[in-house]
């Protein structure tokens, strides 16, 4: 076993063990969780050697770094999601390779994801990110739509050829009412995929929670982490 695959095999056991307990601690089977790495400013070569030990689904956050590193993992048996702020210009390349794209915040993406999905034949998973640092009607600092405009964007996703609709996700939010609430958040995030699931009941995808979080969002029923620095760790030139 290489160095950096001993490195990131004892990282996945501490995120594992961490997911586990949180999952104990809720009242949860551990298979209600899903780990989703977040590979973001690590190499192609990182991204083998997690598929060599059990990763399944990874994400990313910037169309120029995932393109050619999935293009270069392309015989893996990997899930790619794509969490970052999605420009229009760079649908046809996400597309391209994602899975499922997370960051789904407004209608004129939804347009440009469906024409793009039916053009190459591929579906795509959409989630509803939402900002708990908008209010009602605005839009949040790193994107993501208030919680009242939910049920709109929603309709439009589900009614969009080659789309379908997954869930919700969050990011923890540093300004606003739930600034260092994480768990508060991510309850109020599990309240509104209640509220969604009523109307779409097969958008039962919750993402939330990251490596310092991870354990609140389990705590409030997230069925996804989105986990990088405690798999990768610290990365370059982030301190």
């Amino acid at each position: 076993m290489t160095d950096r695959k001993g490195e990131l095999a004892a990282n996945l056991a501490q995120v594992e063990r961490r997911i586990t307990a949180a999952c104990t601690a809720a009242g949860r089977k551990r298979e209600e969780v899903t780990l989703i790495v977040v590979t973001k400013t690590y190499p192609a070569s990182d991204v083998r050697i997690l598929s060599e030990l059990g990763v399944r689904h990874v994400a990313e956050n910037r169309d120029q770094d995932a393109a050619p590193k999935a293009a270069a993992c392309s015989d893996l048996p990997l899930s790619w999601h794509f969490v970052g702020q999605l420009q229009t210009n760079k649908v046809r390349s996400v597309v391209g390779y994602a899975d499922v794209v997370q960051s789904v915040d407004r209608a004129r993406l939804v347009t440009a994801l469906s024409k793009e999905a039916e053009r190459v034949g591929h579906e795509v998973g959409c989630l509803i990110q939402v900002a708990l640092d908008a209010g009602e009607s605005a839009r949040g600092e790193r994107g993501g739509v208030a919680p009242g405009g939910i049920a709109e964007l929603a309709g439009l996703v589900a009614g969009a050829p080659g789309l379908r609709l997954g869930g919700l996700m969050t990011v923890a939010p540093l300004t606003g009412e739930y600034a260092g609430q994480q768990q508060v958040a991510f309850e109020r995030l599990m309240d509104l995929s209640t509220d969604l699931r009523r109307t779409h009941p097969a958008a039962n995808m919750v993402s939330a929670g990251m490596s310092a979080d991870l354990e609140q969002a389990v705590a409030a029923g997230a069925t996804h982490v989105r986990v990088g620095t405690a798999v990768l760790g610290v990365r370059p030139g982030l301190g």
